[in-house]
């Protein structure tokens, strides 16, 4: 697995956190981050998997 992609979930999780302490708190810049946090995290793991498809194509085609 690629570390982007464990990044991007991790970036998910915290920017979900960030969220849901923002709207308890009605700390409306906080719940911004959240939203933005989450956003790149997803685009993170996109990227990563990507290039896992990219590393078993590539390993794939090597086999014999």
């Amino acid at each position: 697995m690629d570390k982007d992609r464990l990044k991007g979930m991790g970036n998910q999780v915290k920017g979900e956190v960030k969220k849901t302490v923002g709207e308890m708190t009605g700390n409306e810049r906080m719940e911004a981050e959240g939203h933005v946090d989450k956003a790149k995290g997803k685009v993170q793991e996109k990227v990563g998997e990507a290039k896992d498809g990219v590393r078993d194509a590539v390993d794939g085609g090597n086999r014999t």
